[in-house]
């Protein structure tokens, strides 16, 4: 999926700290979300996730699919 991130605004979780070990999220006007490593400085690869997808991955991160062990 190609999306346009020219005007994107990013965004840090208020729970990342100040070691740059963290990813920014940014909603699109498609409904899009893009997804980044602030230690890329903003020049490193982007993921970009569908409404549904976006969606998906919400729930399954609220359910606890992802915790770990």
């Amino acid at each position: 999926m190609k999306v346009d991130v020219t005007s994107a605004v990013w965004r840090k979780s208020t729970y990342s700290g100040p070691d740059g070990n963290c990813v920014e999220v940014a909603f699109l006007r498609g409904g899009e979300v893009a997804v980044r490593d602030t230690k890329d400085n903003g020049v490193g690869p982007i993921l970009a996730f569908g409404p549904g997808e976006w969606s998906a991955f919400i729930a399954d991160v609220t359910a606890g699919e992802f915790a770990l062990s």
